[in-house]
């Protein structure tokens, strides 16, 4: 043995395989738990998820508009949504919140009747949700 290797293994320079092992365990744990709650955070979103798609909307008269959508929530969820009129400058003229029951049905359509308070060119589906 070297006085290199001498004074190395002496005060503690030299590699030890057992704590460089140790550090690649707790790395690799470290990183196996992290990608795990990011996949456990973005399946726990979509639990809850409502998809919706619109189906077409009319220009009832200068004060009403209906809007046509198919909302997809969880089986037997509750749920809500927001559904509005908007103006050619995209204005919001009207504006409505509505609820629904639950049901085991995957997929249901919907006809909603909005009401505003200036002429309209569109009716949309602003967003749905899980009350």
């Amino acid at each position: 043995m070297t006085t290199k290797e001498e004074l190395a293994e002496r005060y503690g320079r030299a590699p030890r395989p057992r704590r460089r092992r140790l550090y690649w365990i707790a790395v690799t744990g470290v990183a196996a738990l992290s990608v795990a709650a990011l996949a456990w955070l973005t399946v726990s979103n979509s639990f809850d998820d409502v998809g919706f798609d619109e189906t077409g909307f009319e220009l009832v008269d200068a004060r009403t508009v209906t809007v046509s959508f198919q909302a997809t929530p969880p089986a037997g969820a509750a749920f809500a949504c927001a559904v509005q009129a908007l103006d050619e400058d995209f204005g919001i003229v009207g504006w409505r919140v509505v609820e629904y029951p639950g049901s085991e049905e995957t997929t249901r359509a919907f006809v909603e009747t909005i009401p505003t308070v200036a002429q309209a060119t569109t009716g949309t589906v602003k967003a749905c949700w899980v009350t």
